[in-house]
């Protein structure tokens, strides 16, 4: 690869990253969701103090905010790639960027340059309000073990991100693809875990949640952390490949 081919390269992804931070909604919404996930982890470490001590599991309460915390992810991945169409500024990015397939990869790479330190610092920042307020009380839990959690909740949270994202450049507009996967994650979801049985495993949440939730001795543990992780980006992978294809073809 030529120097100013390499050059190109980091221009478009600053391009990219700049377009992002300098998005007021992306930093609202992460600020919100930051916020929103200590106050749910002091919720949910307040109900589990007032239970019988030395029974309580850190990683388990100070994660117990994922299933609402992904949210805030949906919907950066969906306004990271929606925004650009409101007001028509995606056909000045097309103009000054003809290559709408090495584009829009650019994009999902500063998405996720973004979003994995947010991520880790949100779901970290958690854990470890519950691990001050439940220290002396909660079962003591091993340094690998808590390494290994967080970064599942980070990658599982990255995932859904660009997952939200490539979903937002199929569907092209904030709210349809709002409505499609906060209904898909928050009401067709966990209405039909109960008639799916074995086969919900291999949709994209479910796979997610042994990403980074410990291995239980109480509950069969269906899937590896491994295997929840290939699941998630297989899912995550076809949506992009999907969004890619439909950019490259339709007009803007």
């Amino acid at each position: 690869m030529s120097v100013s081919s390499s050059r190109k390269i980091t221009q478009i992804l600053g391009a990219e990253l700049d377009k992002l931070v300098t998005l007021p909604l992306i930093g609202l919404t992460l600020l919100v969701t930051f916020i929103l996930n200590l106050g749910l982890a002091a919720a949910f470490t307040s109900v589990d103090l007032q239970g019988a001590a030395g029974t309580q599991n850190i990683l388990n309460t100070g994660l117990s905010s994922m299933g609402y915390l992904q949210a805030g992810f949906i919907i950066l991945g969906i306004l990271a790639t929606c925004s650009e169409y409101t007001g028509g500024q995606i056909r000045t990015t097309l103009t000054t960027i003809p290559w709408r397939g090495f584009q829009l990869s650019t994009k999902y790479l500063a998405l996720t340059i973004i979003t994995i330190p947010a991520a880790s610092f949100t779901t970290a920042s958690g854990v470890l309000y519950t691990f001050i307020m439940m220290k002396d009380t909660a079962v003591v839990i091993e340094i690998d073990e808590m390494i290994k959690s967080l970064a599942g909740a980070t990658g599982y949270l990255t995932l859904t991100t660009l997952l939200s994202a490539a979903i937002g450049a199929l569907l092209r507009r904030t709210t349809p693809a709002l409505v499609v996967l906060l209904g898909y994650y928050f009401i067709v979801s966990p209405l039909s875990k109960d008639f799916l049985h074995n086969t919900k495993y291999f949709f994209p949440d479910t796979a997610g949640y042994y990403m980074y939730m410990p291995p239980s001795s109480d509950e069969i543990n269906v899937l590896t952390p491994m295997e929840g992780t290939g699941i998630s980006l297989l899912w995550t992978l076809i949506f992009i490949t999907a969004a890619i294809k439909f950019y490259r073809k339709r007009d803007a």
